[in-house]
């Protein structure tokens, strides 16, 4: 089913964001996860996509594992920088075979240590040309990342509200946002996102806050902030990773209890393929 189907019929729920196992035991992992999240009935599982087509088979073989179990709706995340056109092509009609109605349309990071990378001469120099590409299809629901801090790359976040807005009319169905822990930010670049009319449904992207350092090492490869006194808050347990997790899930509890109170009631997790951690979550606010 296409996932703006699904956002018609359920007006709350949670999706979950898992990454492709590199290894046997992470395959069973993985499904072992798969089946103990399945039982909060998430509006879609997506499966997402290294740089420059890294996972592409592993990512492939993760959704089709996926698509194996009953009533899941599943997205595989699809990033087209440094990719021919003929294996964008070869790739969605192989997903199209088997099934697969939703993608998501990613541009995908800028290749490390090439620093004269030229987007411009790529099949597909932004996202919003993937996006009109697979629209051709007429076939695929397609979501979009948003970024409600605004794009690393982007000289000013008006500019990324234009970069934006030109991607969703390619034909975006949908978005979710990047992470974010300050829910001002959310609530800021949704009513942006309508003044500058664009009304697609957006999901919060939610990323659950166990680890500080980690959590800023994600940061620093993104336009993202962490409020002061959250970093101070968990930076008091730096040698006790347990109490860390514990304050950590206390606040990413309570973000979703906001979102969900002002009337956001479908939200999207970033998983990092941990259950136990997910699971804590979903039983404190009740979706």
């Amino acid at each position: 089913m296409k996932i703006t189907e699904i956002f018609k019929n359920r007006p709350k729920g949670i999706a979950f964001e898992f990454f492709p196992p590199k290894t046997q035991n992470g395959k069973i992992a993985l499904a072992q996860t798969v089946r103990e999240l399945k039982k909060y009935n998430p509006l879609y599982m997506s499966m997402t996509y290294g740089a420059l087509g890294s996972t592409q088979e592993r990512t492939q073989e993760a959704t089709y594992m996926l698509l194996e179990e009953k009533d899941i709706t599943v997205m595989p995340h699809l990033t087209c920088i440094g990719t021919k056109s003929e294996a964008i092509q070869q790739l969605l009609e192989q997903y199209r075979e088997r099934g697969v109605e939703n993608i998501m349309a990613l541009r995908g990071d800028r290749p490390q240590g090439v620093a004269d990378f030229d987007f411009l001469k790529q099949d597909f120099p932004y996202a919003r040309d993937l996006v009109l590409f697979i629209k051709k299809y007429k076939h695929f629901c397609i979501g979009v990342a948003v970024y409600p801090e605004g794009h690393l790359e982007d000289i000013s976040f008006q500019a990324h509200m234009e970069h934006t807005k030109r991607k969703i009319d390619a034909g975006a169905d949908f978005s979710v946002t990047q992470m974010f822990f300050d829910n001002a930010h959310f609530y800021s670049f949704v009513d942006t996102m309508k003044k500058e009319g664009i009304n697609i449904p957006v999901l919060p992207g939610i990323l659950p806050l166990t680890d500080i350092g980690r959590a800023k090492q994600f940061c620093s490869t993104c336009k993202v902030s962490i409020p002061a006194a959250i970093e101070n808050r968990l930076s008091r347990y730096a040698d006790n990773s347990s109490d860390m997790a514990k304050a950590g899930l206390e606040i990413t509890i309570r973000q979703c209890r906001e979102l969900i109170e002002r009337g956001h009631k479908q939200l999207h997790f970033f998983t990092l393929n941990k259950p136990e951690v997910i699971k804590t979550i979903l039983e404190a606010i009740g979706l």
